[in-house]
């Protein structure tokens, strides 16, 4: 289906108004992104553009080793930011990892963070040749591990083929964070069932800002500072959902962590601001939501 038949056009500003049991108004819904890089490929994004600027040598060792620290160093950097603060995020995981890097992935489900299923390996969905297959061996290897079944996925950079809702409804999930096209829930057609559409989003997220972008240390807490206070104030008339995306390599860099540490706790020192998961955001907004 075109994405256009899934979903029917509606904006938060003029649709029925969402609202929560205990006052929370803004929703903060934190993404931990953890990947497996495999070195026999080209590396997903680049921090050291390669001599020639070829993109495209493998084995690329110094941006395999870029994001080997972040799952040594920064993912215990931003466990701890977590921890102090009795947050529990969503962690967005390529199934592998529970493979190479058990210790990570059983600190994250010894400190009760939510498993996201983010495909088996970081590649874009557009490369992978069984899409069906992928998201079962992501979500089965996530199972054994975990002892119950993921309810969520995202892809990796959110990719998505014309069908691959419908192989994740398929497979089991109940919502889903690729569509960064709203700031609520939604519900969404696949052949075989509704998903709940979470947003996610690709500006508040450390890829875009200070990979992409290559701004200050600082910026992704004064980019989020800015939209945490735009949708504060929307969210008195509804509630609203402000997502934000991190990655280990990235904002659990020494010299970012203390900008993350303090873009937490801006979120948490306003009254009606609450940090859910996304199960958390799909059982609300199906209550207040039923099909």
């Amino acid at each position: 289906m075109h994405p256009r038949q899934r979903i029917e056009y509606s904006s938060p500003f003029n649709r029925p108004s969402l609202k929560t049991d205990d006052g929370t108004r803004l929703i903060i819904w934190p993404v931990v992104n953890i990947e497996e890089w495999e070195i026999e490929r080209p590396m997903p994004r680049h921090a050291s553009p390669p001599p020639g600027g070829i993109s495209s040598d493998v084995p690329d060792m110094p941006n395999w080793t870029w994001h080997e620290y972040g799952m040594r160093v920064g993912f215990w950097r931003l466990l701890e930011a977590f921890q102090q603060r009795g947050i529990r995020p969503t962690m967005s995981i390529n199934a592998k990892v529970c493979e190479t890097s058990p210790e990570v992935a059983m600190a994250a489900r010894d400190a009760q963070w939510e498993f996201m299923a983010h495909c088996y390996v970081q590649m874009s969905i557009h490369k992978v040749q069984d899409q069906a297959a992928m998201i079962g061996q992501s979500l089965d290897a996530l199972e054994k591990f975990l002892g119950h079944r993921p309810r969520g996925w995202l892809g990796p950079g959110r990719t998505q083929k014309l069908d691959t809702l419908d192989h994740i409804a398929a497979a089991g999930c109940d919502w889903f964070g690729d569509w960064i096209l709203d700031d609520q829930p939604l519900w969404v057609k696949t052949q075989s069932r509704p998903l709940v559409s979470i947003p996610y989003t690709v500006e508040i997220n450390d890829i875009t800002v200070m990979v992409s972008g290559q701004h200050e240390s600082d910026a992704l807490l004064r980019r989020a500072s800015d939209a945490f206070e735009r949708l504060y104030a929307e969210s008195e008339d509804s509630v609203r959902i402000m997502a934000f995306g991190v990655h280990p390599y990235v904002s659990g860099a020494a010299h970012r962590i203390r900008y993350f540490e303090e873009m937490l706790d801006l979120f948490a020192g306003r009254e009606g601001v609450a940090f859910w998961n996304g199960n958390q955001i799909c059982d609300w907004f199906k209550a207040q939501q039923p099909l």
